[in-house]
């Protein structure tokens, strides 16, 4: 039980319409100081005042990334009851939350079309960019592996990219889809399977952050170099989980916190790594369990990244 002066203190941070609005945009996902001050049309002073007296108060987390700051709901703790509550009691339809809801849609589908633009841009050399970053031979036959050896129904590919994860795991499924929102990544991906002579395996068009359920169930789910895109990658993980069958694995490959801000400004990278922690509080979240994690180091000592393999399992 909390103190009553502690109780005071989040009910007096709480008790704010700036404040309570930022609260019922976290509970969404995560979000940036400039996605917030964006969406409140607020300066950035006003917005970073109020989340630091939410997050001295325990009602939002904030985790530093190099020059920028994400913020969410608190998980646990007398804050993160009282911001459920609080938001579970808020109407969709008054005139500031309708308004706060468009403008987070309008901000996420502008990042998407920056990442949009970025992957088409980019299509032809993907994988050379990637090799020139990370072990990616290690992490490869790290993902095989991961799979134990048996062939699985349904593979699902989320972000496939130029179909290099269908390709190495070609002899892991019966039948594989890999979608993307990127119709360039998606041509080289098709060019990239059919020289491959892989038959089994279809990729399509798709939007990864508002998965269509409709694509089946998968035994497998592949995520590979793909959540450091999103501002929020708990929220696409839990969007991913819903094309899980029950007992199913998840495979997650993406970098390990780093401070190489120019991926944000040349790579339309949004979050600078991913931490061991994060994943097993986004794993949770969607109902899943961390089985595995690896790590690998780049060679490049200098401005290299290391990357990391985690295995997913569902827990129902």
């Amino acid at each position: 039980m909390a103190e009553l002066s502690e109780l005071v203190g989040v009910l007096k941070a709480a008790g704010e319409g700036t404040r309570v609005r930022l609260l019922a945009l976290l509970a969404d996902g995560d979000h940036s100081v400039k996605d917030l001050t964006e969406i409140l049309k607020q300066s950035q002073p006003r917005v970073s005042r109020h989340l630091k007296l939410l997050a001295d108060a325990g009602l939002v987390r904030r985790n530093a990334e190099g020059a920028w700051a994400y913020y969410g709901l608190a998980q646990d703790g007398d804050g993160a009851d009282l911001a459920r509550w609080l938001i579970a009691r808020l109407d969709d339809a008054d005139g500031d939350r309708r308004r706060d809801i468009e403008r987070q849609a309008a901000v996420r589908a502008s990042q998407q079309a920056q990442a949009n633009e970025y992957f088409d841009t980019v299509a032809s050399s993907w994988d050379l960019l990637k090799t020139l970053q990370v072990p990616e031979e290690a992490v490869e036959s790290a993902v095989v592996a991961a799979l134990d050896g048996r062939q699985v129904d349904t593979l699902i590919d989320l972000g496939t990219g130029t179909g290099r994860m269908l390709e190495v795991l070609a002899d892991r499924y019966k039948r594989g889809v890999g979608l993307d929102s990127s119709r360039e990544m998606l041509a080289v991906a098709r060019a990239r399977l059919g020289s491959a002579g892989i038959g089994h395996a279809q990729v399509r068009l798709g939007d990864i952050g508002d998965l269509d359920v409709s694509v089946g169930l998968a035994d497998v789910v592949v995520i590979h170099q793909v959540l450091h895109y999103f501002d929020d990658p708990g929220r696409m993980l839990a969007q991913a989980r819903r094309l899980l069958k029950p007992g199913g694995d998840m495979l997650i490959v993406d970098f390990a916190p780093h401070d190489l801000e120019f991926l944000r400004s040349e790579h339309a990278h949004r979050r600078l790594g991913l931490s061991d922690e994060q994943m097993r509080g986004w794993a949770m979240a969607a109902g899943l369990s961390v089985q595995s994690a690896q790590e690998f180091p780049s060679e490049n000592t200098e401005r290299g990244l290391t990357v990391c393999l985690w295995r997913l399992s569902d827990k129902t």
